[in-house]
């Protein structure tokens, strides 16, 4: 057993592709940089790696569940990491991460993803310590939500949306990451599945018993998300929130001296602890912050484009400071 260094080495092959190094991960899934060997191109590769339940073989590639209690559990992470692959083929959308290729292998499933050069929004924010510009939002969750709304489109629901998973391009244009917690939309009140949870982000109805979860559970996410840029931190849990109403503050009190009261009137709503009282659809969102940001005089401008205005807001590109 091999729990000292359990990603895979530099070198290994995984059909036409060669491992550069590792990216990152968590406790389900190990993420490389890998080249495609006849074209060049830097790819990402995602591993399905439980570490809970799996071990790196002494052969340093193949992946074994730990004993046979773990064997089913392994096995049904890794059906749905194989879900997710094959939901993210089949959505093509510029905000949203592209899956050219998915390979099984070594007793488990590799996902073959585009590799964004950039920024991850959650480290962008602790580098800025929150206070990010309502030009910044605008710019970033209009597109987010645009990207969403095609995966809502198409019965599905994302379910971990969080700064973590969001990904800025040079330029600022941004990509919405893992769907490892993806799920069908249901029709009826009494389904809950079992959700992954993120405090601060996932909303009420995804931890309780009964809860109805729907295009509203994602939007809470991406107000929280939102309200995360302008304070520098994850909002309380949904759930303390919704056992002491004096937790937090409204966004409209507590940042109405540098933001538009539209644009946190929005994410006052998109975070409303009652699903029933948010927006019950991307689309409700996405017309009231296009008016607020309208109304903000933040319109496209001719002849600039997004990514134009956003090149000189975003530092991280120059080295510089924000």
């Amino acid at each position: 057993m091999n729990d000292a260094n359990p990603a895979l080495a530099p070198g290994t092959r995984l059909e036409n592709y060669l491992i550069s190094n590792k990216l990152g991960g968590g406790g389900f899934s190990i993420v490389y940089l890998a080249k495609e060997e006849e074209s060049g191109e830097q790819v990402a590769i995602k591993e399905y790696m439980p570490r809970k339940l799996a071990y790196r073989g002494e052969d340093g590639c193949s992946i074994h569940p730990l004993d046979d209690k773990a064997a089913e559990s392994f096995a049904h992470g890794r059906r749905l990491f194989f879900q997710e692959a094959n939901t993210l083929a089949s959505i093509k959308h510029p905000n949203i991460i592209n899956v050219q290729n998915f390979i099984q292998a070594n007793g488990t499933i590799y996902m073959v993803m585009e590799y964004v050069k950039g920024v991850n929004l959650l480290d962008y924010i602790r580098r800025h310590k929150g206070g990010l510009s309502e030009k910044f939002l605008y710019h970033v969750f209009i597109p987010l939500l645009d990207g969403l709304k095609l995966i809502h489109d198409k019965g599905l629901l994302h379910m971990d949306i969080k700064p973590a998973n969001i990904h800025l391009r040079p330029g600022g244009s941004p990509v919405l990451l893992d769907f490892g917690a993806v799920h069908e939309m249901q029709q009826s009140r009494k389904y809950q599945p079992g959700q992954v949870l993120t405090l601060g982000f996932s909303p009420v109805e995804q931890s309780t018993a009964g809860g109805y979860v729907g295009p509203w559970t994602d939007i809470y996410a991406i107000g929280a998300t939102m309200r995360a840029c302008i304070e520098g931190v994850s909002p309380p849990p949904a759930e303390q929130r919704r056992m002491d109403e004096n937790t937090m503050k409204p966004a409209a009190d507590a940042f109405k001296k540098g933001y538009s009261k539209n644009l946190l009137a929005a994410i006052d709503w998109a975070m409303e602890i009652d699903p029933m009282y948010r927006p019950q659809s991307v689309d409700e969102l996405l017309d009231t912050l296009n008016a607020s940001r309208t109304q903000a005089g933040e319109s496209e401008p001719a002849g600039e484009s997004m990514l134009d205005r956003l090149a000189n807001s975003l530092s991280w590109i120059r080295g510089g400071s924000r």
